[in-house]
């Protein structure tokens, strides 16, 4: 490496660990932090989303934004020399299927989310060099829509088999830091950049202004949090498939992880026996449990002359089952899953309730820019039917609450006559969508 121009721009830089951790792929790397300068804080500024909630100490991204590059100074020389005090992240709550509380989401400071953007774009470089093919979850140009579309391929080509289907319950909660560090020692040799997720780890969460700090965990929203998460799985989960069990299998069998969504397909199923027998074994010694009823073993065999109806299993909002094409030939199909149905339902209603005597052209732009995020989330190959259920749904429900901005009665009639003035409604899919969909 003698002799080669020092890197400059961020993304050469980038490029330059990237190189780095391929070049010495069982090595920790040290002198990280040198790279982050007021140029790569900046860049970090740049990617950071602004439209997020406020943290504990209040300052919106664009108050942020005033005093822009003092700010990026203070955090970059609070980093570097060890002052940095991570302030606790604000816990709010988001709705959660089978959970009455919710989800907990942790919000960090802007300038907290920043200063993490930073670290992860030194991690990341390192960490894409040792993450394995069949992981999809908060990694570069890998997305939801890709982990589905392996998943089927996989049970495609095998025919189905045996699925398992894994549960953590409450990784974020009870991940270790002990294990997350030793972990990191591994690859990261830089104080500074250790010392950080250090304190993010222990940094503690706000809720009704009582500040916690518990002894395991780390709190999901936070910018690193899903690079951490994919560290520590890659040990517990992904390191183990491809090294020890994936070679034992006497059939086919692959693996799917997006985060902490994991699910199994076997062509054997005493090959799924067996590593369901010890996988709640092998996840306990990284502290983790294995919720005892949503991990569950599924028969999702072709259908035939004798044989039991196979089951079904969701895995990333969608439920994957077997029916009958139009043809009579067993298929498998995917369709949104009730929850996750209901849920995009209910929010839109609520949505309409609140924005019912909003100018109707300004209703019309930000239901299509929900109903377009919906299909782009939901928009796969055979889910064309829950798709345009959930049009005609939203549909009626906007007849709904229109009909209530005033004491006069909309008919269904009228209302077709305003959608034909407004057309709000994209009719199924976006055009790249519907591809997906009907192909």
């Amino acid at each position: 490496m003698a002799g080669t121009p020092r890197p400059r721009t961020v993304s050469t830089k980038q490029a330059w660990i990237a190189q780095l951790a391929r070049q010495m792929p069982d090595k920790a790397l040290h002198s990280l932090s040198h790279h982050m300068d007021l140029d790569w804080l900046d860049e970090a500024y740049r990617r950071t989303r602004r439209d997020g909630a406020v943290g504990v100490d209040g300052q919106s991204a664009e108050a942020f934004a005033e005093d822009l590059e003092s700010n990026l100074q203070t955090l970059l020389d609070e980093a570097k020399s060890g002052t940095y005090r991570a302030p606790p992240v604000r816990r709010v709550y988001i709705p959660k299927a089978g959970t009455p509380e919710g989800r907990p989401i942790g919000v960090p400071t802007f300038g907290d989310k920043v200063l993490q953007r930073a670290v992860l774009m030194l991690l990341e470089p390192i960490y894409e060099q040792d993450f394995y093919a069949f992981s999809y979850g908060f990694r570069p140009r890998r997305s939801t829509h890709q982990a589905l579309e392996a998943l089927n391929d996989g049970l495609w080509s095998m025919g189905g088999g045996w699925v398992l289907d894994v549960d953590v319950s409450g990784f974020f909660d009870t991940m270790r830091e002990d294990v997350l560090q030793d972990l990191l020692r591994q690859r990261v040799a830089d104080g500074v950049v250790r010392r950080l997720v250090g304190k993010w780890l222990r940094a503690g969460v706000l809720e009704e202004g009582v500040e916690h700090h518990p002894e395991t965990g780390s709190p999901q929203g936070g910018v690193v949090s899903p690079l951490l998460s994919n560290i520590y799985l890659h040990e517990v989960f992904d390191q183990w498939w491809s090294d020890e069990v994936a070679p034992r299998m006497r059939g086919r069998a692959l693996a799917i992880r997006y985060a902490d969504d994991l699910v199994m397909a076997f062509a054997e199923k005493r090959d799924a026996q067996r590593v369901y027998a010890v996988l709640a074994q092998r996840f306990a010694r990284y502290g983790l449990t294995l919720h005892p009823d949503k991990t569950r073993l599924v028969r999702y065999t072709r259908p035939g002359p004798g044989r039991a109806e196979p089951g079904s299993f969701d895995f990333l909002g969608f439920t994957h089952y077997w029916t009958r094409s139009r043809g009579g030939r067993w298929v498998m199909k995917r369709k949104t899953a009730r929850d996750r149905f209901t849920r995009a339902l209910r929010a839109m209603n609520q949505w309409m309730k609140k924005a019912r005597h909003v100018p109707l052209p300004e209703q019309v732009r930000q239901l299509n820019r929900k109903l377009r995020g919906h299909y782009e989330a939901y928009g796969i190959r055979w889910n064309s039917g829950s798709i345009s259920r959930f049009s005609q749904e939203v549909k009626r429900l906007w007849w709904k609450w229109l009909g209530r901005r005033s004491q006069r009665r909309l008919t269904w009639a009228a209302f077709e006559r305003l959608l034909r003035r407004y057309p709000p409604l994209p009719p199924r899919l976006p055009q790249r969508s519907r591809q997906l969909t009907l192909s």
